[in-house]
């Protein structure tokens, strides 16, 4: 029977770590979502004041639907908010909605992972359709003509695009968190206690994308070190 060390030994551990990093922003998300702020401030509303206090009065905030689907659109300029905390007082609610308020203001000063990372996204997309096909060609080509196998290295360096897209990401989630916490602080929208709650959702969530880039690096050096055993045969 086949056995692929390389999966269990290298992409297993990471792939364990992102499913623990999941089930712990969602446990913690549903612990301080009932931790209510003094001020009795929804997330929408906690987001116009930080959107206001930074002069962006332009973006619209819209409630979608879905569970932690919270995201800023830069296309239509608009913070988009889960029912879930768009109509919550929680400090996570609160903490969610300024952190995507957060990658509004990095768009809107022109922060540079940001800019890198929307740069990328259409070659990142093409690379990702085109890395398993090239990679499988190239593996099968190579019994034919060894020089083929470059074909397959061709189809790593696509894949390994979406590893940098994933890398890109990091500081851009940290910083709109830390964006998120000054705006708090600086609005006054929670107590330094109910801050801590807020910090918990934040750096839990923050956790997700680290695990994200772990399954990423370990599937890149997977396929580096599959395509490197196909040529020394």
């Amino acid at each position: 029977m086949f056995f692929d060390w390389t999966y269990v030994v290298l992409v297993l551990p990471a792939v364990i770590l992102a499913m623990w990093a999941s089930a712990r922003v969602n446990s913690t998300y549903r612990r301080y979502r009932t931790q209510l702020s003094a001020r009795g401030i929804t997330g929408a509303q906690a987001a116009r004041m930080v959107l206001d206090d930074n002069g962006l009065h332009q973006v619209q905030i819209e409630r979608i639907s879905g569970n932690l689907t919270d995201h800023f659109d830069p296309t239509a300029n608009v913070v988009r908010l889960s029912a879930d905390v768009y109509d919550n007082t929680s400090s996570a609610a609160i903490g969610i909605a300024c952190h995507e308020v957060g990658h509004a203001i990095q768009h809107a000063v022109g922060y540079f992972p940001v800019k890198l990372r929307t740069a990328i996204v259409p070659i990142t997309n093409f690379g990702s359709k085109l890395a398993m096909p090239l990679l499988l060609l190239g593996l099968v080509l190579a019994g034919v003509a060894e020089y083929l196998i470059v074909i397959a290295y061709i189809g790593i360096l696509c894949f390994a695009l979406s590893t940098v897209f994933q890398l890109v990401t990091l500081p851009t989630e940290f910083n709109a968190s830390a964006r998120a916490m000054d705006s708090i602080r600086r609005c006054n929208l929670l107590s330094e206690e109910e801050l801590r709650g807020t910090r918990k959702v934040l750096t839990a969530a923050a956790l997700t994308y680290v695990a994200a880039l772990a399954v990423s690096l370990t599937q890149l050096l997977r396929l580096l070190i599959i395509v490197g055993r196909r040529r020394q045969r």
